[in-house]
């Protein structure tokens, strides 16, 4: 209960006073160092008094593409004139609004596609005592393939395993479906649940990943927004196949609407008698809560998500054991993400040859993929898996800005790298992706316009992943900040030759040895910007010069 009684004091007085930490010490009976260690670890806790006004610009990747710097430098020189002791502008790690970049934050409270007089008006009206505007991003009710109950009578899959109790049908129909994790890794789910079902011990639990922090990731965001009741299925059968009773919504502390939302379809879902004891009049038992983050990407890294569950900082497990065998509480764990889960139903009900097919060039199934940086119709998108690229960019989400042309896109955002124009064709799958040097990941496109520096991209990613990094080990913690370091010389006429060769080493140090998946992909931007982009770099190195004229200024 660590997280949840330092969200409680925080709500309550907007930071951790020494005087409250010893008396949640005392009362929990959690030695006073247990609870700093978890306190002074997250970027959300803090353990000053904050400024009255407190506005967070996000920095990241798409909001960065927007403005985001010239918005921040803007909103710093109106903190001057109020007051610096009254209003306080920082940056801040991506919101998860990539849609609605530029994204800023407020006392906490979220805003989308923010322009200079909008802020500086809702900062007055923070300063003055008024309440502010809450932000509404709900998508309205649309039809999906993957919604296997367009007339509204849900939960059938669950229904008919209850009555069937064919649990080694429902692993072996995912792995006929060919259902992989959509959160990043694509292992294969029904090998995942088959691991867990059959790893010893009658307590298991079910953890449902719902913390995308990435930035250009929001499609999980969508998901629980218009079908969140399939999520909660897949997980009901999830936890009924592998003989486990608990599960547990992990939901970043962001995403203040859909965890209102996903305790709605909760109620729902009790009303319904799908969850608790007695599942529909049954033997089986299964319960759902929600645990809410208190913010950082590396809490997407599975065993780090489960160590901040248990009450701990956010830093991944040496592995092995994986948590199939040694999860939450050492107890074999199913964990996936949002998308997968939803899609476990539509499978069951529809078959896993009716889903197969929805792919196309030989993949498998559906996506949801979010869209951001330079598109007319930024959003998330139901797709087959193996449609092109180009598909997604200029059809769904409505093309470039007017007089604008294709210059690179991230497939998946800030870990996958960049690709050029002339690969904008590849099909958006597993296979094809990794074909070509990169990857899906949890499906992010992230669009980038001619007139955009890719050198200061790939150094906006790298700031991303050194804020990120939770510093366990050393190879990640002095890496990600040397790449920093390297490109921030390279932007500022200071960059060598010889610094293109030790990004070379350090990508090499990086993969072999660090702990989790964080540090294997921070050099992957700036990789992909040196095969990709080579002259511009060069520009930077040698002649000093960036045709952008973003660097150097």
């Amino acid at each position: 209960m660590i997280v949840e009684e330092l969200t409680a004091i925080q709500h309550r007085l907007r930071f951790l006073p020494a005087e409250e930490l010893r008396a949640l010490a005392a009362r929990i009976n959690v030695p006073l160092y247990r609870l700093y260690a978890v306190a002074s670890f997250f970027p959300h806790f803090r353990l000053t008094p904050p400024a009255p006004v407190e506005v967070r610009v996000c920095a990241d990747m798409s909001c960065h593409l927007w403005g985001a710097s010239r918005l921040q430098r803007s909103l710093e020189g109106t903190a001057k004139q109020m007051g610096t002791e009254t209003v306080a502008v920082t940056e801040v790690s991506c919101l998860g609004q990539c849609d609605g970049a530029p994204a800023a934050s407020i006392n906490d409270q979220i805003y989308r596609n923010m322009t200079d007089e909008e802020m500086r008006s809702l900062i007055a009206s923070a300063a003055a005592g008024r309440p502010l505007p809450r932000l509404r991003t709900a998508s309205s009710p649309k039809s999906l393939r993957c919604d296997p109950y367009p007339d509204g009578a849900r939960f059938q899959a669950l229904r008919r395993l209850v009555q069937t109790r064919d649990f080694a049908g429902t692993i072996a129909a995912l792995k006929a479906g060919d259902l992989r994790g959509m959160g990043g890794a694509g292992f294969s789910t029904g090998l995942k649940w088959e691991l867990v079902k059959n790893a010893p011990g009658d307590e298991k639990y079910v953890v449902c990943n719902a913390d995308e922090s990435e930035p250009g990731t929001i499609k999980d965001r969508e998901v629980m927004q218009v079908i969140p009741h399939l999520m909660i299925e897949g997980m009901i059968i999830a936890g009924i196949a592998v003989g486990a009773r608990k599960g547990i919504i992990y939901i970043r502390h962001e995403y203040d609407l859909e965890r209102e939302g996903l305790e709605q379809a909760l109620e729902v879902a009790r009303r319904e008698g799908v969850i608790g004891n007695a599942i529909l009049g049954s033997d089986l038992s299964f319960d759902l809560e929600i645990f809410v983050s208190p913010g950082g990407y590396i809490c997407g890294e599975e065993t780090a998500l489960l160590e901040v569950i248990e009450g701990k900082r956010a830093e991944p497990r040496n592995k092995p054991p994986f948590p199939v065998t040694h999860g939450l509480h050492n107890k074999p764990t199913v964990i996936n993400n949002v998308e997968t889960f939803a899609l476990v139903p539509v499978i069951l009900v529809k078959g896993p040859d009716w889903f197969r097919e929805q792919g196309l060039h030989g993949a498998s199934g559906l996506k949801f993929i979010g869209v951001s940086g330079h598109v007319r119709n930024p959003g998330v998108f139901e797709v087959p898996m193996g449609i092109p690229a180009s598909e997604v960019i200029f059809r769904l989400a409505g093309g470039l800005p007017e007089g604008k042309s294709l210059k690179a896109f991230a497939p998946s955002g800030a870990s996958s790298g960049f690709l050029p124009a002339s690969m904008v064709d590849v099909p958006l799958d597993f296979k094809s992706l990794a074909q070509v040097g990169s990857m899906l990941g949890s499906g992010a496109i992230v669009v980038v316009v001619q007139g955009t520096c890719m050198v200061d991209m790939a150094l906006n990613v790298a700031k991303f992943f050194r804020n990120e990094s939770c510093g366990k080990c050393v190879p990640c913690r002095v890496g990600s900040q040397k790449i920093v370091d390297i490109l921030t010389d390279v932007t500022g006429g200071k960059g060598s030759s010889q610094d293109l060769d030790l990004i070379e080493g350090l990508e090499e140090t990086l993969l072999l040895t660090s702990i989790c998946g964080l540090g294997q992909v921070v050099p992957n931007p700036i990789k992909s910007v040196i095969t990709y982009y080579k002259d511009e770099v060069d520009d930077h190195v040698a002649r000093k010069r960036c045709v952008s004229g973003v660097c150097f200024s």
